[in-house]
């Protein structure tokens, strides 16, 4: 467990903080904004979370690095909030993390490049005797899946996409505190570095080599169903988008999900579109991905979808609650937004799902 209510942290988002270019920055200041101290980002610098984001409140967002560790009561760590192009480490930020070690704070870290095995920044954490946690580095002996979690009392449920980056981890989160709310015991199992962050465990799957990521799944749903009621295990990626298509296969067979729960975000119609693409692939309609999705997982598990998240950040709520009924008579199943309008249509069926299979 990694802790990260224990720490106070700046985090590191240079030049990419914004709503759709910062996703783990993001989500650890929605979920645990007392531990943030402040951003680091020289492009919106002078300006709050609340400015950027729209929520955070006053957290302050900084253009130098080493005032921003200085505020507060201090940084104890510093978490990295953006993923560079490939994960990969950029040359500039070599200073910035030697400052931080260099005063004795944690380096927390999901890029694929794992910082702790660079000879320079891991020789001087080891000097410091400061840890360097990368936590997309996978756990080793991973196994192969064998169906277990299709064996677990719990009732799982996996969110599954129609894209990266449309809310899947945040429909957990979302879910889970309402589920905890109405009395059930609700676990969140993290699939990606940002989960990871926020809730202290996980394995990061799509740094996992691809004939155990079904396997990494399995161990995450057995885990996750100790002592719970639910398991609300993170989707990742999509099956129509050609780049991630494979770990979002080995969830869903891997975790053998008794539901699943589609996430889109509504004004998007291309793969990619967050990240100003040429259009390249065209999301099909939400009926057509709840077959799609439903017709992938039979022949392992059969399940079916029994709710629609909607991300309706950038919508006004006169076309948001629009687009929620819409999704709804599309689909015939519940609909939300479940930060803007709540979780309740999502945890009122999961409940009678529970109710009948028990």
């Amino acid at each position: 467990m990694l802790a990260p209510h224990q720490h106070r942290f700046l985090i590191l988002a240079d030049g990419q903080f914004g709503p759709l270019t910062s996703k783990t920055a993001n989500s650890c200041i929605r979920y645990f904004p007392e531990r943030i101290v402040a951003v680091f980002d020289r492009v919106t610098a002078g300006r709050t979370a609340q400015d950027v984001l729209g929520f955070g409140g006053t957290i302050p967002v900084v253009g130098d690095f080493a005032r921003g560790l200085a505020l507060g009561r201090g940084a104890s760590a510093v978490l990295i909030g953006i993923a560079p192009m490939g994960g990969q480490l950029p040359a500039e930020w070599r200073g910035w993390l030697k400052t931080a070690l260099e005063r004795g704070l944690e380096i927390w870290s999901g890029l694929h490049t794992f910082i702790a095995d660079d000879p320079e920044l891991g020789s001087l954490a080891r000097a410091q005797g400061v840890r360097i946690l990368d936590v997309r580095k996978p756990p080793p002996d991973l196994p192969i899946a064998d169906g277990r979690a299709a064996e677990v009392d719990p009732y799982v449920i996996l969110t599954v996409g129609s894209d990266c980056n449309v809310g899947k981890m945040t429909a957990q989160l979302q879910l889970r505190d309402e589920l905890v709310r109405r009395g059930l015991r609700a676990r969140f199992v993290a699939t990606g570095q940002t989960g990871i962050f926020i809730e202290g465990w996980g394995i990061a799957v799509d740094a996992v080599v691809a004939d155990f990521v079904a396997g990494a799944a399995e161990q995450l749903v057995l885990q996750g169903a100790v002592d719970a009621d639910v398991v609300l295990v993170e989707g990742q990626g999509s099956l129509i988008h050609p780049g991630y298509s494979g770990v979002t296969l080995g969830l869903l067979h891997g975790t053998c999900p008794d539901a699943l729960i589609l996430c889109h975000q509504a004004t998007r119609d291309y793969i990619g579109d967050y990240h100003g693409c040429e259009p390249w692939v065209r999301i099909p309609s939400l009926a057509e991905l709840v077959e799609i999705y439903e017709r992938a997982a039979a022949p392992v598990r059969p399940t079916k979808v029994i709710g629609i998240c909607l991300n309706t950040f950038d919508m006004s709520e006169p076309a948001a609650r629009a687009a929620v009924s819409q999704a709804a008579a599309d689909t015939g199943l519940p609909a939300t937004d479940p930060v803007r309008f709540g979780a309740s249509p999502l945890a009122e069926a999961i409940l009678r799902e529970v109710v009948a299979a028990r």
